[in-house]
């Protein structure tokens, strides 16, 4: 005699629809320019600098946050060190995050940061001000492109486009309510 378990799950097996073929996904175009990615960010209230290679110099870091004075990043030896063990109470006092971008998305100002560049999963959130550096061959036209360039490596990972802000309160736009002040995407 089977069990009422047994019953459900043979029901359900019996009632499996056939399994059918997923759409193809239309490939999007787009315009992939820095021109564009760098208006778009602008219109979101991030900004793109220029710099010299594939890591900012201090006089360039100090140009752009003369008032920095606490700075966390994998890029050069900064002034505190930081890694996922990092108690948020040492986290919320720093000034400025300087991290690796992987890609650009020119349509929405965004950039992909994949957690191993982020040193601690809370730093890109609870930093003052964010710097993100991308090599401007990185920049693809579309969400698409760029989800379809992201290795499927079932880690964490999130989209960053432009510093946090808020319109809900009395309607009136806010930057830096919940999340950094600025972000500057370094290009290269």
């Amino acid at each position: 005699m089977s069990t009422a378990r047994e019953r459900i799950l043979a029901a359900a097996k019996a009632n499996k629809p056939a399994e059918t073929k997923l759409p193809d996904v239309p490939v999007f175009g787009g315009d992939a320019s820095v021109e564009r990615f760098a208006a778009v960010l602008a219109g979101i209230g991030g900004q793109v600098s220029w710099i010299n290679g594939p890591r900012p110099s201090a006089a360039e870091l100090q140009q752009l946050f003369p008032d920095a004075r606490l700075v966390a990043s994998p890029l050069f030896p900064a002034s505190v060190p930081v890694d996922q063990q990092t108690p948020i109470s040492v986290l919320e006092g720093i000034d400025l995050a300087v991290l690796p971008g992987e890609i650009g998305v020119a349509e929405n100002g965004a950039v992909w940061l994949p957690e191993p560049a982020m040193l601690h999963r809370a730093l890109p959130t609870v930093t003052q001000h964010l710097a993100l550096v991308l090599d401007h061959r990185r920049i693809v036209a579309t969400m698409h492109q760029a989800y379809a360039q992201i290795p499927d490596a079932g880690g964490y990972g999130l989209f960053v486009a432009g510093p946090s802000k808020t319109a809900d309160i009395e309607q009136s736009l806010v930057i830096g309510a919940h999340g950094a002040r600025s972000l500057v995407v370094l290009l290269h």
